[in-house]
């Protein structure tokens, strides 16, 4: 297909609600990831909460991809307009919330109901926001695409999502420089309100064919939860995976104070967007590399390449060592992440393929939830008190090198040996 084909393509074979859900999607994630960008500094400094902030990430950070399993229900049954228009009420609130924690205008009221409970109170609000968005602009890319065009719709769907993660922090930045840390929060708050008012103003439900699925009912999707728990082949499967999001989300956690207390460079929110930026690179040469070879080994080699960028940035303590760790981290992502889809795809029954799929953000929830509580470990341990930043790294990597192993060991003696079709 030539240039003008395509462009002519995007520009005709898409419905208006494909792409007003995309742009919403991508100021989703700019709000979502600059907030994450400066949440565990804001939450361990500003509000004083130490430690406890660190793990208070964690556990919002699991909240936000665990609880969308339990959401798509009410987003069949009410809609995705109503369900967006809900969606980015709750974020305004939530954001602003959390924001309010560090602002001179909310200590009464945060001193009224205690730091730690306020707090955990404004994360999951804003959780319960972030599990609706998923289900929507991932069903009405569903419903706006045909078989022709739904490999394109996807790709732009992940760049865009992707594009946000990696603009979020910049704009985060520049609030936390010109007005304070507390600030970003409100700009994810406003950004929210914006896309409140884009959805009420530009979202039109998009037609449900005949051909869709019928809406499963929250007690459907509580049993099918069951079911999957109770399969141990891929339970352990997906808890050996979360090894890699317990090393992916240091780059939220505990990067910054490193960055910023041992590199001396204050404006670490831009270290944390080379991820973003070397994967939107990266993920179509790579995966075109990776095509030939078996899922369990290219996730095990993502694995292996991932951990030793930890290992450069804890060997060598400079800025330039740092940004090309992250840049062979985003290698091994690049390595694994589209083989990880496609090997749970394999791993469920023919007519259990949309329930397993539904648990592939069960790994980033608990890697979020671990690297919480590892991070304020970790930063406090060898940051703060031994003044060993490098063993922060090395640890990371000992986590994706246990993982590795185990990947490997689940291959050999757990892993069927010929996937179902």
């Amino acid at each position: 297909m030539s240039l003008a084909d395509r462009l002519q393509h995007l520009r005709t074979g898409f419905a208006r609600s494909f792409w007003v859900a995309n742009v919403l999607e991508l100021f989703e994630r700019l709000a979502f990831y600059g907030s994450k960008a400066v949440l565990a500094v804001y939450l361990v400094e500003k509000v004083g909460l130490g430690r406890r902030g660190s793990e208070l990430v964690g556990l919002y950070g699991f909240a936000v991809f665990f609880l969308p399993t339990l959401a798509g229900p009410l987003v069949d049954r009410y809609g995705f307009r109503r369900s967006l228009i809900a969606c980015f009420s709750i974020f305004s609130l939530g954001y602003f919330a959390i924001g309010l924690a560090g602002l001179p205008m909310g200590q009464t009221l945060v001193a009224s109901v205690g730091t730690t409970p306020y707090v955990i109170g404004a994360l999951l609000l804003t959780a319960i926001g972030g599990s609706l968005i998923k289900p929507c602009v991932v069903g009405t890319v569903a419903r706006t695409t045909t078989a022709e065009t739904k490999s394109l719709g996807y790709s732009i769907y992940y760049t865009l999502v992707n594009l946000g993660g990696a603009m979020g922090p910049v704009l985060g930045l520049q609030v936390r420089e010109g007005l304070g840390i507390e600030y970003v929060l409100v700009m994810s708050a406003a950004t929210s309100a914006f896309n409140l008012l884009g959805t009420l103003l530009f979202f039109r439900e998009p037609d449900r064919e005949p051909t869709d699925e019928v809406p499963r009912s929250l007690g459907q999707v509580l049993r099918d939860m069951a079911l999957v728990f109770r399969d141990l082949r891929f339970m352990s499967f997906l808890l050996i995976f979360s090894g890699f999001w317990i090393m992916f989300w240091q780059i939220f956690y505990g990067l910054p104070f490193y960055v910023r207390d041992v590199l001396h460079f204050s404006r670490f929110e831009l270290i944390e967007t080379v991820d973003s930026w070397a994967i939107i690179l990266l993920t179509v040469p790579v995966t075109a590399l990776m095509k030939k070879v078996r899922p369990i080994l290219a996730m095990s080699l993502g694995f292996a390449i991932a951990s030793l960028g930890w290992v450069l940035i804890g060997a060598v303590p400079t800025l330039g060592a740092t940004i090309a760790g992250i840049m062979i981290f985003a290698v091994g992502e690049a390595m694994q992440a589209p083989r990880f889809y496609e090997y749970v795809a394999d791993l469920a029954p023919r007519d259990q393929v949309g329930t397993y799929m539904g648990f592939a953000f069960l790994p980033v929830a608990i890697g979020a939830l671990v690297a919480g509580y590892l991070s304020g470990f970790l930063v406090e341990t060898f940051l703060k008190q031994s003044h060993r930043p490098g063993m922060m790294w090395f640890t990371l990597a000992g986590v994706g090198g246990v993982s590795t192993i185990l990947m490997l060991l689940y291959d050999r003696f757990v892993a069927p040996r010929q996937s179902p079709a």
